[in-house]
C-alpha cells in the first residue's frame, strides 16, 4: 500500500505484481480465457481477441464477426502484443539531476517535483505559461480526464493533441460544411459504392482492412485514385490521375464546372438540402478545362473522364486522408470534395458520402472529448450556454472554464519560442520526431524551464529531452474506449500488468490531481467506466449523443456502437452499421449543408534553381506506424520494411544525376539534410522525391507552414535537392 500525503488515495493506490496501479489490478479474466480489445494502432478500429494462459496474454487472433474487420488483421494488428515486452519500456519515474542525467525516483518525488516546478512557473509567469500536448492514442476517458484536469483543475489555458497533425483539416471542413464534426459514413459504404474516389489516400497501405472491404464490393466498382504518386492503391485503380502536388483543389473545381455545364447535377438535392450553390456555380466557371490541365499537368481527357465516371455512378463515395489534410490549403480542398458529393446528391445513401478516414486509433475520441479545440462533448468554449451545461454536469464553477479554445500545436511551440510558455507536459506523443521542421522544434523544446514527458517508452526522442519522465501503461494494460473513423465506440481491456512502477495514464492523472490539490474535484472520475458515464452526460443533446449506451458491456455485446445513440431510441442491432444525414438534415441551424470554396494558392515553397525537386512524404508500408516507436519493437514487422531511410526517385532523374539504384544519396532542403538509399522507381514522377514519414530524420527536411483554418502542418510538399554522397 502506498499512502498519499492527504490520505485520499490510500484505498486506491496498491502495489501489484506489475507495479503500482490505481484501482486497476490485476486484469479481471480467468487464468485461461480470452479478452476482446479494439486495436491500438490506426483508426480502422479492428477488434482483436487476446488469448490468456495462466492469466497472461500469450497470443491474439482477429475477432470473428466484428463488423469492422470481420476476422482479419493487418501486420501491425497481428504483432500488437509485442510492444508490451520491449526492453526500453519506461518502468520508473526518471528525474534529471544537477549533472544533467535522468535518474530513477519514487512516484512521490516525481509528482512532488512536477507540481512544485509547474506551480512555481505559473506563479512567476501566469496561468498561460503551462501547456500540454496530448495524443489520439489514449482511451477517450483518459483524454477527457486530462483535458478537465489541465484546464479546470490546474488552470492551464493551452493544450493540443497530435491529432492536429492528421485530422484537424477534416474537423474544420466538416464543421463548416455540416455544422458539426460529423463523418457521415459507415464502412459498409466501401462495399456498396459503384464508384469509389480516393483523393490523397492510399488505403492499400495506410488502411489495409478497409481496402479489403473495397475488394469485397460485389458491384465491380470503378476505383479512381487522385494522387501524384503511383501508389499501391493506384496500381489497382481503374483510373489514376497523377496530378501535380497540391493542385487537387483546382482539379475538383474543374470537375464541378463540367458537371454543372453538362447538367449532371442533382438539382433536387441541392435545392432541398444545401446553401450557397449559386455562388459556388459562378465561382467554378473560371476553372476551364485548359486552366485545370495547366494547373494539374493532367490531360484534358483525363479530367473529363473523371467527371463522366462520377456522373455515371449511382452510388459514388469520395474518400480522403493525409494527402488532403496535411496541406497549407487542406480545409478548402476537403470542402471541394464535400462540394462534389453535395452537387451530385451522393450523401446519406448507401455507398455515398464525403468521407474522411481518420489517422490514429482514437483520433475521433480526441476530436470530441479531449477538451482542446472543443469543450468536452463537442461543445464550444466561446458559448456561455455550453460552458454552463458542462459546468453543471461536472459540478464546477462555469468561470473556471476558459472562454476560448486552446492555442493550436504550432502556436504552443511558438509560445515556447517567445518565452510565453515555460512548462510543458507531453503525453503519449513524440514531438521531437514527428513535428514539422524537426531541428527547430528540438531547439524550442530545449528552451523550456521544465519538460514532463509521460510515455510507455523512456527511449523516444522527446523522452530523452525531458526533465521528468513518467512511466505509462500501454494498450492492453488498461481499460477504456476508442472511437474509430466510422464513429464506432469500442472497448479496450486490461489483459496484462504494466511493467515495474508504470501506471495507466488515467491513474497518473488522478495522482496529479491529488498532488495539485484538486483531487476532490475529480472524485467522481473514479475509474474509466465511471468516467464513461460522465462523458455520456456531457454528450446529451449533441449530434454525438451517446446517452443510449448503457455501459462497456453493452458496447461489447453489440460489437461496438456508432454515435449518435441517444437515450430513448431503439438500441442499435448487434453489428449494425449506420450512416448520417439519411434524412438530408445537417447540423447548421437551417438544416442545410454549405458549399464552401476559395481560390487555390501557390505552393509556399516551390522548386527552384537551388532546390529543383519537390519532396513528398507519407506512409511507407503497412508494417510501419508513425515514428516507429512501437512497430520497431517487433522483429516480424522489421522484416517487412527497409530498416534504413530511403528516397524514391524517378529513373530519368536518377540517370541525369548519376544516381544508381541502392546508392547512398543526400537529400537537402533549406532546413536540413539527410542521407538515404536511392530507390529508383516510376512510382514518383520526374521532379518528385518521396521519403516515408516514419524515419527519425525525415522531418529535418519539412517546412513549417500551416493551413489557415485548421492550423494543420503541410508535411507533404517542400523544395529539396538530391545528389550522390
Amino acid at each position: 500500500m502506498l499512502r498519499q500525503r492527504d490520505g485520499h488515495l490510500s484505498r486506491d493506490l496498491v502495489r501489484t505484481p506489475g507495479g503500482f496501479g490505481l484501482g486497476q489490478v490485476p486484469a479481471r479474466h480467468k487464468p485461461d480465457a480470452t479478452a476482446d480489445l479494439v486495436c491500438g494502432y490506426c483508426s480502422t478500429g479492428c477488434r482483436l481477441t487476446v488469448h490468456l494462459k495462466d492469466g497472461a496474454p500469450v497470443n491474439l487472433t482477429p475477432t470473428p464477426g466484428y463488423p469492422v474487420n470481420r476476422g482479419t488483421a493487418c501486420p501491425k494488428g497481428w504483432e500488437a502484443l509485442t510492444v508490451l515486452d520491449a526492453p526500453d519500456r519506461a518502468t520508473t519515474p526518471l528525474l534529471r539531476d544537477g549533472a544533467g542525467n535522468q535518474r530513477p525516483v519514487s512516484w512521490d518525488a516525481a509528482l512532488g517535483t512536477m507540481v512544485e516546478r509547474f506551480k512555481a512557473i505559473q506563479a512567476r509567469h501566469g496561468a498561460g505559461s503551462l501547456a500540454f500536448l496530448s495524443t489520439g492514442q489514449m482511451p477517450t476517458e483518459e483524454m477527457a480526464l486530462l483535458g478537465a484536469l489541465a484546464k479546470f483543475g490546474m488552470g492551464m489555458l493551452h493544450g493540443d493533441g497530435n491529432t492536429r497533425q492528421c485530422m484537424a483539416t477534416s474537423v474544420v471542413a466538416y464543421k463548416q460544411a455540416f455544422g458539426f464534426d460529423a463523418p457521415p459514413y459507415t464502412y459498409r459504404d466501401f462495399e456498396e459504392s459503384d464508384v469509389v474516389v480516393f483523393v490523397g489516400a492510399n488505403p492499400c497501405i495506410a488502411h489495409p482492412i478497409l481496402w479489403e472491404r473495397v475488394l469485397r464490393n460485389p458491384h465491380d466498382p470503378a476505383v479512381v485514385v487522385v494522387d501524384p504518386r503511383f501508389t499501391e492503391t493506384a496500381m489497382q485503380a481503374a483510373q489514376h490521375l497523377p496530378l501535380r502536388p497540391k493542385s487537387d483543389q483546382s482539379l475538383l473545381y474543374g470537375v464541378a464546372r463540367i458537371l454543372i455545364e453538362r447538367g449532371w447535377v442533382d438539382a433536387a438535392y441541392v435545392e432541398a438540402h444545401t446553401r450557397g450553390y449559386e455562388a459556388y456555380a459562378a465561382f467554378v466557371q473560371q476553372f476551364t478545362l485548359d486552366r485545370v490541365a495547366a494547373d494539374t499537368g493532367l490531360e484534358p481527357g483525363e479530367i473529363e473522364r473523371l467527371a463522366a465516371t462520377i456522373h455515371a455512378g449511382e452510388r459514388v463515395s469520395f474518400w480522403w486522408t493525409m494527402g488532403v489534410n496535411q496541406s497549407y490549403q487542406g480545409v478548402r480542398t476537403a470542402q471541394a470534395v464535400i462540394d462534389l458529393a453535395l452537387l451530385t446528391g451522393n450523401m446519406g445513401r448507401p455507398g455515398t458520402g464525403a468521407n474522411s478516414i481518420t489517422g490514429q486509433c482514437n483520433a475521433m475520441g480526441s476530436r470530441l472529448f479531449s477538451n482542446t479545440t472543443n469543450l468536452l462533448g463537442g461543445h464550444d468554449f466561446g458559448d456561455a450556454g455550453d460552458r454552463s451545461k458542462v459546468a453543471g454536469v461536472l459540478g464546477i464553477d462555469p468561470e473556471v472554464i476558459p472562454h476560448e479554445p486552446s492555442w493550436a500545436y504550432h502556436e504552443i511551440v511558438k509560445g515556447i519560442l517567445e518565452e510565453r510558455i515555460k512548462g510543458l507536459w507531453v503525453i503519449a506523443t513524440n514531438t521531437a520526431h514527428s513535428w514539422i521542421n524537426q531541428s527547430q522544434v528540438r531547439d524550442v523544446l530545449g528552451r523550456l524551464d521544465f519538460l514532463v514527458v509521460q510515455d510507455m517508452y523512456a527511449s523516444t526522442e522527446t523522452a530523452r529531452m525531458a526533465d521528468l519522465v513518467l512511466p505509462a501503461a500501454a494498450w492492453g494494460e488498461k481499460d477504456g474506449t476508442f472511437i474509430n473513423s466510422e464513429r464506432r465506440i469500442g472497448t479496450i481491456r486490461k489483459v496484462a500488468a504494466a511493467p515495474g512502477e508504470a501506471l495507466a495514464d488515467f491513474a497518473i492523472f488522478k495522482l496529479v490531481a491529488e498532488y495539485w490539490g484538486c483531487g476532490e474535484q475529480f472524485r467522481a472520475w473514479e475509474s474509466p467506466e465511471a468516467t464513461f458515464q460522465i462523458i455520456k452526460r456531457l454528450s446529451a443533446g449533441q449530434p454525438c449523443d451517446i446517452t443510449g449506451i448503457a455501459d462497456y458491456a453493452m458496447l461489447d455485446e453489440r460489437g461496438g456502437i456508432q454515435w449518435p445513440c441517444p437515450a430513448g431510441g431503439p438500441p442499435p442491432a448487434p453489428g449494425s452499421e449506420r450512416r448520417l444525414f439519411e434524412d438530408g438534415h445537417f447540423h447548421h441551424p437551417d438544416g442545410r449543408a454549405r458549399f464552401l470554396f476559395e481560390d487555390p494558392r501557390a505552393l509556399p515553397e516551390a522548386p527552384g534553381e537551388r532546390y529543383p525537386f519537390l519532396l513528398l512524404t507519407g506512409r511507407g508500408t503497412a508494417a510501419q506506424w508513425h515514428t516507429q516507436t512501437r512497430t520497431a519493437k517487433s522483429a516480424v514487422l522489421r522484416k517487412l520494411y527497409p530498416d534504413r531511410v530511403y528516397v524514391e526517385i524517378n529513373p530519368s532523374d536518377a540517370r541525369a544525376l548519376g544516381i544508381r539504384p541502392h546508392a547512398r544519396v543526400e537529400v537537402r532542403s533549406r532546413r536540413g539534410r539527410i542521407r538515404a538509399t536511392a530507390f529508383v522507381t516510376r512510382s514518383v514522377q520526374p521532379g518528385h522525391l518521396f521519403v516515408p514519414m516514419h524515419y527519425a530524420v525525415t522531418n529535418r527536411l519539412t517546412d513549417a507552414v500551416f493551413d489557415p483554418y485548421s492550423k494543420q502542418p503541410s508535411y507533404k510538399a517542400c523544395a529539396v535537392d538530391v545528389g550522390p554522397v
